[in-house]
C-alpha cells in the first residue's frame, strides 16, 4: 500500500518559511496542507481553517490531554498545535503533507514520527532575519527581541535536521526543497 511523505519544513520566525511554504504548493499542487492549531489572535488577513485554527488556552489544553496533536509547543507566549487525525488521515491516502512548524515542533514530529523529512530554512544572516521581522510590522520590539534570541537558539541546532537550505532568493530556495522532496521520494520509493 503506498503511503505519503510526511514534509516537515522548519527554521526560526521571519526567515521565509511561509513564502516558501506558500510556493511549494503552487509549484506541487497535490501537496496536502496541514492547518495548525494555535493560542494566538489572527493577524490580519489569517483566515480560520485555512492559515491556522484559531483556539483559546482551555481548547488547546483539551486537544493536548486528549492526544489530538501530533506535536505541540509554546512560543513567545503563544502555543501551536498540529492535530493529529488529519495527517494520519492523509499519509494513509498515499497523499504527500506538508507542515510548516517551529523548530521545537519538528524535533517533536521527528522523534514520534522518524520517517518525516526535516527541511531548515536558514536565514543568509543575522541582520537580515532582523530586517525581515521588523518589516513586518506585526510585532512589538520586545517580541522581536525575543524572536531573534530564539532564532539564535534555534540555528544552532539546525544540524539535527535531515536537510538544510539558505533562504537568500526565494526562488532558489523553493528549488532546493523541491530537489530534496523528489530526492526523498525517489530513496523511499514514493513516486
Amino acid at each position: 500500500m503506498k503511503h505519503g511523505l510526511l514534509i516537515v519544513l522548519s527554521g526560526p520566525s521571519g526567515v521565509g518559511k511561509g513564502t516558501i511554504y506558500s510556493r511549494l504548493l503552487e509549484r506541487i499542487p497535490d501537496l496536502i496542507v496541514s492547518v495548525s492549531a494555535t493560542t494566538r489572535k489572527a493577524r490580519n488577513g489569517e483566515i480560520e481553517g485555512k492559515h491556522y485554527y484559531f483556539v483559546n488556552n482551555e481548547k488547546f489544553d483539551s486537544m493536548v490531554a486528549a492526544g489530538e496533536l501530533l506535536e505541540w509547543t509554546e512560543t513567545v507566549g503563544n502555543r501551536y498545535g498540529t492535530p493529529r487525525a488529519p495527517v494520519l488521515a492523509e499519509l494513509s491516502k498515499g497523499n504527500d503533507v506538508l507542515l510548516e512548524i517551529d523548530v521545537k515542533g519538528a524535533v517533536q514530529i521527528k522523534r514520534t514520527y522518524p520517517e518525516c523529512v526535516t527541511v531548515f530554512v536558514l536565514p543568509p544572516s543575522e541582520e537580515e532575519l532582523k530586517r525581515r521581522l521588523v518589516g513586518r510590522g506585526t510585532e512589538s520590539a520586545d517580541q522581536i527581541a525575543d524572536r531573534l534570541a530564539l532564532a539564535k537558539k534555534e540555528i544552532a541546532e539546525h544540524e539535527i535536521f535531515d536537510h538544510s537550505i539558505v533562504n537568500a532568493d526565494i526562488d532558489k530556495a523553493v528549488d532546493d526543497v523541491i530537489k530534496i522532496i523528489e530526492k526523498e521520494k525517489r530513496s523511499k520509493n514514493i513516486c
